[in-house]
């Protein structure tokens, strides 16, 4: 069965480590694009944070943003689908884990990803590249302001658990009505019940007449797992954590050596840089 969409997470697989999308990159997604392929980013990040690079890659369609929840389209602005965490279950989850580990902080995440309502004391652990915004536009709310709207994304972070140990805690509350994940950045990132970016894909791919066995998706770290796991061919970077390098079929070069890259050339039948810059010209 021919590929006919292609998937791929941004940090840590299509970028390199200065979040730029190299010259082979971007010529190598413009032969998919020619060639009639549908190419997708899903991505932890918002809308906002994806048309940060959206120019350099050539995004300009259809993307899953916060690990699936949410399916938007970058140039119309239609969205296809949002997934909300409930306040009852983010209530939960923050008076349960508060009992383990006092100090963890809260985020909503709402209105498309535009709005972030931070509990008094996040913003001064934020740095810019967390979020892909200034941590000065978070606010200071208190936690009842920061659990009363439902979230796209509901994020969790201590001063001083790795997402690793804090995840722990988090399964340790056994508690039912959500999904969690972390994907490298400091924090945990907790969505609606069954949320994932399979989840978000599989609902996009429906919409577009795509099979499961015609995706190709990238990625490296935990969040991508599930993604890898339900794609016709999963393909984690040699980067990857070890959760997305068990869960997918196929290995790649890293984001530094431009494996998405190497994985579509060899797709399109492209046997050097110079004959992508032929087609893509």
């Amino acid at each position: 069965m021919p590929i006919r969409l292609i998937a791929t997470d941004l940090d840590g697989t299509l970028l390199r480590r200065d979040l730029s999308v190299s010259p082979r990159t971007r010529r190598t997604l413009d032969c998919a694009r020619a060639a009639g392929l549908h190419v997708v980013p899903v991505t932890a990040r918002q809308p906002r944070g994806v048309r940060r690079i959206a120019e350099a890659a050539g995004f300009n369609g259809w993307a899953l943003c916060g690990n699936g929840a949410h399916g938007v389209h970058l140039h119309t602005g239609e969205v296809l689908f949002e997934a909300h965490v409930q306040q009852d279950v983010q209530r939960a989850v923050a008076q349960a884990l508060l009992v383990q580990v006092p100090e963890v902080l809260f985020v909503s995440v709402r209105n498309g990803g535009e709005v972030f309502v931070a509990q008094e004391g996040y913003a001064d652990l934020a740095h810019f590249e967390d979020h892909k915004r200034d941590p000065a536009e978070m606010g200071t709310f208190s936690l009842q302001d920061v659990l009363e709207q439902p979230s796209l994304k509901f994020i969790v972070r201590h001063p001083s658990l790795s997402p690793r140990e804090l995840l722990a805690h988090v399964q340790a509350l056994k508690l039912p009505g959500f999904a969690v994940t972390h994907s490298g950045a400091p924090f945990l990132e907790v969505l609606a019940e069954g949320v994932s970016k399979a989840w978000g894909l599989e609902r996009l791919c429906a919409h577009l007449g795509v099979r499961r066995d015609e995706v190709l998706a990238f990625g490296d770290a935990p969040n991508d797992a599930e993604m890898l796991a339900w794609a016709g061919r999963g393909v984690a970077m040699a980067n990857a954590e070890p959760e997305a390098a068990e869960a997918a079929g196929e290995h790649t070069l890293s984001n530094e050596d431009d494996g998405v890259a190497v994985v579509i050339e060899a797709l399109l039948g492209m046997s050097s840089q110079g004959e992508l810059a032929r087609a893509s010209s």
